[in-house]
């Protein structure tokens, strides 16, 4: 019997019967039920990560173990080539364009849409979101990074009245060494550490907690490990009282701008100092997902914890960051493969075994559907999914996928099946086709040599956008 997942925190629309269903599963599933952590990266490109791409500079010891403990995905997709729309399709399972959250510092996470962290909490886990949030404000009282000020209440929607009981989060990005403070001469890009913090100013974002307080204790050196020393206290507390936890971990490096710590930047000799902080602020965030995988064991639950990392969309990949999406076309912003396409890995050794490698196409959306069935829990309503379980994926029993992913980001707009990727700059004025077995960096367009496979994928991409603008409407609701 699978168990009813629907309504949202705070008004929630729980019928008798629901709860009849899930007191009678609740004693039989509990044994089984999986802790989650979803982890993710800010712009972190696909060709950073050894593991992905070992001509990479930069050192990534902890997730290339994680890599080779898990299932590494080489085709895992972010929904959107920037931010704040990829963390709201991580935790509705859908479409940003289907809740209004088009583009970075735009939209919001909407009261009716059902989080994860809603969804979880009704089966009793433990929810707690720890770094950046990035899917509204966290304050209408004070100037606060992007967004928050004081009387600006229609873009409200912080971590906790989204379903988390923890918090320690901040609106949008912060350095990624002493996080609160920059230099007088703000470097948009990044800086080397300030040793002498007298000569340092506010950087404008704060960190806060779930009952909308600054917080204003340890925030000093690495951002990583500032957010891991709240999360590894989550977990050990709710490992110490037997309740299952969800952990979302949304770290801000490496996104601009770039401060790595002195012994971070030692790492890399003969370096440039703009690559150099960007190289040793994703060391040091790689240092902290080893810090979390050992925290699991010592906690005794890491044998049936999903660990997921990504990252919410391609590198910046230019003149102005160091990132690199290797040998995949385009960067940030783009719907080529290079802007999408990201470093996805799943350690959870009671279902996967080490050294797994897929290249079946997943993406953020998947992350929902496949969290609730592993609950065996069912997505109660009418409203559209984009994402799909990755249960038989990871079970041996699915090795394509049937079911198309669907982008769509300023303007352009992309179709992505198991072998083809249909892709217009301009929403649909003018086609590309592309074979990703074939040609995975997008060299060669085919469209001239398919045209029925166009006119298809065309057909299908239509429909999907109509159901997005009829969500947007409001029509789920």
């Amino acid at each position: 019997m699978k168990k009813n997942a629907n309504g949202k925190q705070g008004g929630l629309r729980r019928t008798v019967g629901w709860l009849m269903v899930w007191g009678v599963c609740a004693a039989s599933a509990a044994e089984n039920r999986p802790n989650i952590v979803l982890m993710m990266a800010d712009d972190l490109g696909w060709g950073d990560v050894h593991c992905f791409n070992p001509k990479s500079p930069i050192q990534t010891p902890q997730l290339d173990a994680m890599a080779a403990a898990g299932v590494r995905f080489d085709r895992f997709y972010s929904s959107s080539p920037v931010c704040s729309p990829t963390r709201g399709s991580c935790l509705t399972g859908r479409h940003p364009f289907r809740y209004g959250v088009y583009f970075a510092n735009r939209g919001h996470m909407k009261p009716e849409e059902l989080t994860l962290a809603e969804l979880l909490r009704q089966q009793g886990y433990a929810t707690g979101h720890f770094g950046k949030w990035h899917l509204g404000t966290l304050t209408t009282q004070i100037q606060d990074a992007n967004r928050g000020k004081p009387g600006n209440t229609k873009e409200f929607s912080p971590p906790w009245k989204n379903g988390f009981e923890v918090c320690f989060s901040t609106e949008s990005k912060v350095p990624t060494w002493d996080p609160m403070l920059k230099p007088v001469k703000d470097g948009h890009s990044g800086w080397d550490f300030i040793a002498d913090k007298s000569t340092a100013v506010p950087y404008g974002t704060h960190y806060w907690n779930e009952k909308g307080e600054v917080v204003s204790d340890n925030l000093e050196g690495d951002d990583s490990r500032v957010i891991m020393d709240r999360v590894v206290p989550f977990i050990e507390a709710a490992a110490k009282s037997d309740r299952p936890f969800f952990a979302v971990v949304w770290f801000h490096a490496p996104h601009l701008p770039v401060v790595a710590g002195p012994e971070y930047a030692a790492m890399y000799p003969g370096v440039p100092d703009f690559q150099k902080n960007y190289y040793g602020c994703v060391t040091a965030l790689d240092e902290q997902v080893g810090r979390l995988r050992a925290v699991l064991k010592a906690a005794g639950v890491a044998e049936n914890t999903m660990v997921w990392f990504g990252s919410d969309n391609g590198p910046e990949g230019n003149a102005k960051s160091p990132g690199t999406a290797a040998s995949f076309r385009g960067r940030k912003r783009s719907l080529y493969e290079g802007g999408v396409r990201v470093s996805g890995l799943l350690d959870w050794p009671a279902r996967v075994k080490p050294g797994t490698v897929t290249d079946f196409p997943a993406v953020t959306s998947d992350y929902l559907p496949t969290i609730l069935d592993a609950l065996q829990v069912e997505y109660a309503g009418e409203r559209p999914l984009d994402g799909i379980s990755l249960l038989p994926v990871l079970a041996g029993r699915q090795t394509e996928r049937s079911k198309p992913i669907g982008f769509e980001s300023a303007g352009q707009v992309a179709w992505t099946t198991q072998r083809f990727k249909l892709y217009s700059k301009n929403g649909g004025k003018n086609w590309e086709l592309y074979d990703l077995l074939a040609d995975p960096s997008e060299k060669n367009n085919v469209a001239a040599e398919h045209p029925e496979q166009v006119a298809e994928m065309a057909k299908q991409l239509a429909a999907w956008r109509a159901s997005c603008k009829q969500s947007d409407r409001g029509g789920d609701y």
